[in-house]
């Protein structure tokens, strides 16, 4: 019985032993090292009397390997290679396998060349704005391209690759890959400069295939040009790639502690946003055609309002007394296309005293006949011929919720795609 007791106390801390160790293991920092070319490709090469030939594929995997084993004897990092031998993983399978592992960090290691020697020095790549639009319209057919965040998850709840609300949600993420992906750059090639006296030639954005599908902040780092004496016998050195490593393995810390220090800075306190004395919906424009719900001229946007007024029919785009999601309805207009959308004052309940509303029912070529369906469903339909066509409203509201309120139970009877028209008296 004493031996069972033994042997459960030590079942029950090996449990604890074991969820300890998950639990910090998921904590880990994960970082992708990629060494570029591989196997039959060479990349940048060139032969000199002191080193033979110079292969880019080896200085960038020697690198990798030393910065891998700097990393490895921190705990708080867990690294994954797309290569630790001379081979080639295709640049979509070192992306793929950035994108499974859920990666915090993905650095693509090379060596620059020129047609000319006298170019040298390092530079570091980030994506460039023309690649963001390639990933968009990825992750708008395959949204687990893109990783939202539960924050963005949290506000924007489901993903629909033809809601103009979900593309704003995939440019939010995409915007911070791209921060930080520079804010890295900047750590990399500040330590070149400073660290090992380099000349660095910056941060750039460039479109890079290996870069392109990242669902995670990224960077490529041009270590210095094979093609310049000075800089290949650095490459080539046990104490240049020495070097290399420390600068990118000390970026990589500052970095982390940047993260960090987002992560744990405490949210500040948001005061209770008061509503605002009007509504507020957001002009798309005007048209002198009237386009129904789900017209392409709408570009995806629901929730419309549609008010007729001197000929003309305004489109309106939401409705909020809050000022913070006024402004997010007209960010979601200019996202969708409408560029020259404006936010538009309505007073609640407004009486008017030199007009009215009314409800424009059915347009029609022809004169409806006195056995129609609407006019047998709405009695005291007016008619007016205007330029060859008939226009048919119905009743006169003093306010534009009284109209809406009767236009809803119109809709109701069946009678559908009318419009609120808004009339001098």
């Amino acid at each position: 019985m004493v031996i069972y007791r033994f042997s459960l106390k030590k079942f029950f801390l090996l449990l604890w032993i074991c969820c300890l160790t998950f639990f910090a293991a998921q904590k880990k920092f994960t970082v992708v090292l990629d060494a570029g070319h591989g196997g039959s490709d060479f990349g940048a090469n060139r032969h000199y009397e002191e080193t033979g030939r110079l292969n880019e594929k080896d200085v960038t995997l020697a690198i990798v390997l030393k910065l891998g084993r700097m990393l490895e004897k921190n705990k708080d990092f867990k690294i994954i290679y797309t290569r630790k031998i001379d081979e080639y993983p295709s640049l979509i399978d070192r992306t793929n396998l950035a994108n499974r592992s859920k990666a915090d960090l993905f650095i693509s290691v090379h060596c620059n060349a020129n047609t000319r020697s006298a170019p040298y020095g390092t530079e570091t790549f980030v994506q460039g704005p023309d690649q963001n639009k390639t990933n968009l319209e990825v992750a708008k057919a395959e949204n687990d391209v893109i990783f939202l965040d539960e924050k963005d998850k949290e506000m924007f709840a489901s993903y629909d690759p033809r809601s103009p609300e979900s593309l704003i949600a995939l440019k939010i993420q995409q915007s911070k890959y791209l921060e930080s992906s520079l804010l890295f750059g900047s750590f990399v090639e500040g330590n070149f400069e400073k660290k090992d006296k380099r000349f660095s030639r910056g941060v750039k954005q460039q479109n890079l295939h290996v870069l392109r599908l990242n669902a995670m902040p990224s960077v490529l780092i041009e270590t210095g040009f094979i093609s310049n004496y000075d800089d290949a016998m650095y490459l080539a050195s046990e104490r240049g790639q020495n070097e290399i490593a420390s600068s990118i393995y000390d970026a990589i810390l500052s970095y982390k502690k940047a993260v960090d220090r987002n992560k744990q800075a405490p949210e500040p306190v948001k005061q209770e946003e008061k509503p605002l004395k009007n509504d507020f919906r957001i002009l798309l424009f005007s048209s002198p055609v009237k386009f129904n719900n789900g017209d392409p001229a709408l570009k995806g946007l629901s929730d419309i309002l549609v008010i007729k007024e001197n000929g003309f029919y305004k489109y309106y785009y939401g409705l909020t007394n809050f000022a913070s999601v006024r402004d997010g309805n007209l960010r979601s207009a200019k996202d969708a296309g409408f560029q020259n959308s404006t936010s538009i004052s309505f007073v609640p309940d407004q009486k008017l005293n030199a007009a009215f509303y009314t409800i424009e029912v059915a347009v029609t070529e022809q004169k409806l006949s006195s056995n129609s369906p609407l006019l047998g469903t709405l009695k005291d339909v007016e008619r007016e011929k205007v330029n060859g066509k008939f226009y048919y409203t119905y009743g006169k509201f003093s306010s534009l919720e009284e109209a809406l309120k009767e236009q809803k139970a119109i809709e109701g009877k069946g009678i559908k795609n009318t419009v609120v028209q808004k009339t001098i008296k």
